[in-house]
C-alpha cells in the first residue's frame, strides 16, 4: 500500500454568468453569476474550512471567474496574503467557432450527438474561431492574456490540446510547489482540471464531469502517483447531482 506524502486541493469555478446562460465560454472573459459567488463562498469555501484546509500558495488561470473564486475562498480563509499564481496554461479550453452560442441551439442545428463529441471527446476540435465571431476580438484584446505568444493562441482546443499546455505546467511550476512541502491549491475550469485528472489518474474521461465550486482533493506518494481515488468534499448525492448538471447540454 503506498503512503500519501502530498496532497492537493482543486476547484473549479462557479457558476459563471456564460454558465447560467448556458452558453459556450471557453476563452471569452465573464465573471461569476450571483450564484457563482454564493457558490465559491457557501459550497467551496465552507467545504474547505469544515476541513480546516490551510495553503502556503495558489495556482490559477488568467480569466475573471477562477480569480474571483479563488479570491472569495482566500478572504474567507484569511489566506490573502498567501502568493498566487496566474499561468494562462490553466485557462479553460478554447471552444473554438461555439463561444458565445448557446448549446441547446448548437444540439438543434448539428445534432446532441455531435455536439457532445465537441463537449467530451478528446481530440475533436470545433470548428476554429473567425474574426466575424461577435467574442474574437474581446478574447483576442484581452489585456489579461496580451502575454500569451502568437503560436500559442489558440483559435479551437480538444482535451488533448488543453492537456498539452496544461500537464507541462502541473509538472513544472506545480509539481516543485508541492515537492517542497507547500500546501497547494488550484482554482481553474472544467477542461483544463478534466486534462490535468486524466493525466494524474489515465482513466476514461469523456463521461467524467467535474462539479462547479465542490472542492476535491488527490493524495498522492513520494513519486507523485495518485493514492486513492479522488476526495469530493461533498456527500456522494451532491456530487452526483452536480456532475448531472455539468453533463447535461441543458434543456430547451
Amino acid at each position: 500500500m503506498h503512503k500519501t506524502a502530498y496532497s492537493v486541493t482543486f476547484v473549479r469555478h462557479g457558476e459563471s454568468e456564460w454558465n447560467k446562460m448556458n452558453l459556450f465560454c471557453g476563452w471569452h472573459d465573464v465573471g461569476l453569476s450571483e450564484e457563482g459567488e454564493w457558490d465559491a463562498l457557501e459550497v467551496s469555501a465552507a467545504a474547505l474550512k469544515r476541513e480546516n484546509m490551510r495553503y502556503d500558495i495558489a495556482f490559477t488561470s488568467c480569466l475573471r471567474r477562477a480569480n474571483q473564486t479563488l479570491d472569495i475562498i482566500l478572504k474567507e480563509l484569511n489566506l490573502t496574503d498567501i502568493p498566487v499564481r496566474q499561468l494562462w496554461r490553466l485557462n479553460e479550453r478554447h471552444y473554438g467557432a461555439l463561444t458565445g452560442f448557446n448549446k441547446r441551439q448548437m444540439a438543434d442545428i448539428y445534432g446532441e450527438e455531435q455536439v457532445q463529441v465537441w463537449r467530451r471527446s478528446f481530440n475533436v476540435p470545433p470548428p476554429a474561431i473567425e474574426p466575424t465571431n461577435p467574442y474574437y476580438h474581446a478574447i483576442k484584446n484581452n489585456p489579461r492574456l496580451r502575454h500569451i505568444g502568437e503560436k500559442d493562441f489558440p483559435t479551437t482546443e480538444t482535451l488533448e490540446t488543453t492537456m498539452e499546455r496544461v500537464v507541462p505546467e502541473w509538472t513544472d511550476s506545480i509539481i516543485p510547489e508541492v515537492r517542497a512541502g507547500k500546501r497547494v491549491l488550484v482554482v481553474a475550469h472544467g477542461t483544463s482540471l478534466r486534462g490535468l485528472v486524466k493525466h494524474i489518474q489515465d482513466a476514461d474521461i469523456m463521461k467524467f464531469n467535474l462539479p462547479n465550486s465542490i472542492p476535491f482533493i488527490i493524495d498522492f506518494d513520494e513519486s507523485m502517483k495518485m493514492v486513492g481515488g479522488i476526495r469530493f468534499l461533498a456527500n456522494d448525492d451532491t456530487v452526483l447531482k452536480a456532475m448531472e448538471k455539468v453533463a447535461s447540454i441543458g434543456g430547451k
